[in-house]
């Protein structure tokens, strides 16, 4: 793919509703992507060049009917971006099963998912870029983060495998991993806890959308082919 294709190329968002993922949204609808995207309600407003799916991210079959619609419609997947995430906090005697499995179901199965059926569509022209999503608070080692962290510690794991197992058709996969930005998720936590993350950081501001997107960007370009399995933690870890 030439850079200029880059206009044409169709982008998947997960957890696209709100926050980082409705950013994303305007943000590559904006630059000429033909854009999709699911959560698991409706968005608030019709955006022009943006289709929206509501499902679970964990729901295999309803991720299968996602890319099949995809392939059906446009003959190709040029991005897959797997924002969606949830977040649990506590201590881990006192969380109990279902919130492990629900964390794991939306973090790990979610993204899973997404790369192996994106991947399958991605191959027929042999090029493809997904991009998943981590936390700092996997190199902090919070305490109280240890289901949130380990999740995306998991997704560390299956972007560098998969990453090997995707390049000989043409596709990279690589993840970002965000420090603190004012998400639903991130005001959920203690201001505090907040504040102390953010003075760990060689940068010492909370992040913002367009950090992110500035990432995501130079992972999706033509020219990053030889860029693949890397984790770029923001704020300066």
């Amino acid at each position: 793919m030439r850079s200029s294709d880059l206009s044409e190329a169709v982008t998947l968002i997960t957890g696209s509703r709100k926050g980082i993922g409705r950013f994303l949204v305007e943000h590559y609808v904006g630059q000429g992507h033909r854009v999709v995207g699911c959560s698991r309600g409706p968005m608030e407003e019709t955006i022009p060049g943006y289709e929206h799916f509501c499902m679970d991210v964990s729901d295999e079959a309803a991720v299968k009917a996602m890319i099949a619609a995809v392939g059906e419609k446009y003959g190709r997947l040029d991005h897959v971006i797997n924002n969606a995430g949830i977040a649990a906090t506590g201590h881990i005697l006192l969380t109990p099963l279902e919130t492990i499995l629900r964390v794991y179901k939306t973090n790990v199965i979610g993204s899973l998912l997404f790369c192996r059926e994106g991947a399958k569509l991605m191959k027929r022209r042999r090029f493809g870029r997904i991009v998943n999503f981590s936390t700092v608070a996997v190199p902090l080692k919070l305490p109280g983060e240890a289901i949130y962290a380990s999740s995306k510690a998991a997704i560390t794991s299956l972007t560098q495998i998969l990453a090997s197992e995707f390049a000989p058709f043409g596709i990279t996969v690589n993840t970002v991993g965000p420090t603190p930005v004012p998400t639903d998720l991130i005001g959920a936590m203690p201001a505090d806890k907040v504040q102390k993350i953010i003075d760990r950081q060689p940068v010492q501001r909370p992040g913002t959308f367009a950090d992110i997107a500035n990432v995501i960007d130079f992972y999706l370009r033509p020219e990053s082919s030889f860029v693949t399995g890397q984790v770029i933690y923001l704020g300066g870890f």
